[in-house]
């Protein structure tokens, strides 16, 4: 009897997958962070015999190859990607046996890349399990603008062949475990959950439902931003990355922090946006530990910045130290842990700043007082309703472009709020004084705001 257990990385929108028999398990898509692969394997009581990637990854640094090295297992890659180190090239139709009567065929699904290739278990001949990578996913198909621009639309065109390869050669009950899910920027679409079949996407997925040229039409018009982290991944994953460090980085204290300020480094506070609101070293920034940590910290801070964490425990420190390295940040410079009053020097105050609701705003503006009201939601969210009078600045773009800013009081608001924070984050610390509206952006109308667009009744 075969099984599979899937590790979900909800930070990153993605999951890696164990499957195998009673002696033996293949890797599909691993972490950069290894050691939980081998912990599930060794509950399991099975010994990883291969590691497939379905393709060289542009979101995340892969584990797959020092996985391969520790454990002896053999590398599967597709053939057709570039890449510096040895491994198994994988091309279309190849098999591989895991386990007694467990076969892992390979089946090449280009449109997420060039090369991806998908891989499907085989349990006495018979079709059980599809992993899919980044090509047929849960509602929707992996993106095909992040290889290179002069490609999208005919990778797009693959993406709809791919999956109605897979949907014409696997039966209804065949499982479908895509490595990008709820969450991923990879995905052309938003669904939650970890696996479907292969019945439900015939019946739900555009890219099964649609001719090719409306499903090409509607995914290219429906394409967002890019993390610009992305651009380091694939380069780092084809030469192959080095294995991770996750011993504790070195303690910082308040004269250190400062000085790393005074540097230009970045130092960053994962303690609730609360917590930071009421109380923060000056010049820090709020990326929350509980939040989209590795994905927004890696898509605004300048690659290869060095960075100082800050944060209420060890814990917190450990678990960002090990999201982060995901996304090839791999050594923070150095942590501090406790309290906000802890990390300033003597003599000098914490600072913060004010939250509140839409409905704040909303009276703030019936008093008549002149504020500047931010958005940092992407362009996409925006079309569907923003407030009125509104200035808008993607998150990602803040940093770079805080001289847009109107000069005032300036209330930033996203979708939910973590967004928000982090751009009240970068305001305060140039020094502008602002107020973070920690609110779903649902409650604007209920406000009473003037909102436009399809979210709202102007």
């Amino acid at each position: 009897m075969f099984f599979i257990d899937t590790l979900q990385f909800e930070g990153l929108g993605n999951h890696s997958h164990l499957a195998g028999g009673p002696d033996a398990a293949v890797v599909v898509d691993p972490p950069r962070d290894i050691d939980q692969v081998i912990a599930a394997a060794a509950r399991r009581g099975v010994r990883i015999a291969y590691v497939a990637e379905t393709h060289v990854h542009n979101d995340y640094v892969t584990g797959g190859l020092e996985l391969a090295r520790t454990t002896g297992a053999r590398y599967l890659v597709p053939a057709g990607a570039t890449v510096s180190f040895a491994r198994t090239p994988v091309s279309d139709g190849d098999s591989f046996t895991v386990d007694e009567d467990l076969l892992l065929r390979a089946m090449s699904t280009p449109g997420h890349t060039p090369h991806h290739m998908s891989y499907v278990l085989e349990e006495g001949g018979r079709a059980v399990a599809a992993f899919t990578g980044g090509s047929l996913l849960i509602g929707g198909v992996g993106r095909p603008d992040l290889v290179e621009p002069r490609l999208t639309e005919r990778l797009a065109r693959a993406q709809h062949a791919s999956a109605h390869r897979l949907a014409d050669a696997l039966d209804d009950d065949v499982r479908v475990l895509p490595t990008h899910g709820f969450g991923s920027f990879c995905t052309s679409a938003q669904a939650e959950g970890d696996a479907t079949t292969i019945g439900a996407e015939r019946k739900k997925n555009d890219a099964l439902t649609m001719d090719v040229d409306t499903f090409v039409a509607e995914m290219l018009a429906g394409l967002d931003d890019v993390p610009a982290y992305y651009a380091h991944m694939g380069p780092a994953n084809a030469a192959g990355p080095a294995p991770v460090d996750l011993t504790p980085p070195r303690s910082a204290d308040a004269e250190e922090i400062a000085s790393r300020l005074a540097d230009g480094e970045w130092v960053v506070d994962l303690r609730s946006r609360v917590a930071f609101a009421e109380g923060h070293v000056p010049g820090s920034f709020n990326f929350e530990g509980e939040g989209k940590l590795a994905t927004y910290l890696a898509w605004l801070i300048p690659w290869g910045k060095p960075v100082t964490l800050l944060a209420s425990s060890p814990e917190q420190i450990t678990a960002a130290q090990r999201e982060l390295t995901r996304v090839g940040i791999d050594r923070p410079a150095a942590a501090a842990t406790g309290e906000a009053r802890s990390w300033i020097r003597e003599g000098e105050r914490p600072a913060s700043f004010r939250r509140a609701r839409f409905a704040d705003l909303a009276e703030a503006r019936g008093r008549g007082e002149q504020v500047v009201v931010l958005d940092v939601r992407r362009e996409s969210e925006r079309a569907d309703g923003a407030v009125d009078g509104s200035v808008h600045i993607p998150v990602h773009e803040l940093h770079g472009r805080l001289g847009d800013v109107p000069a005032g009081v300036v209330w930033v608001h996203c979708a939910g709020g973590m967004r928000a924070a982090i751009a009240a984050s970068l305001l305060d610390a140039a020094g502008r004084e602002v107020v973070a509206v920690d609110d779903a952006f649902t409650a604007a109308t209920d406000a009473g705001l003037s909102v436009t667009g399809p979210a709202g009744t102007d």
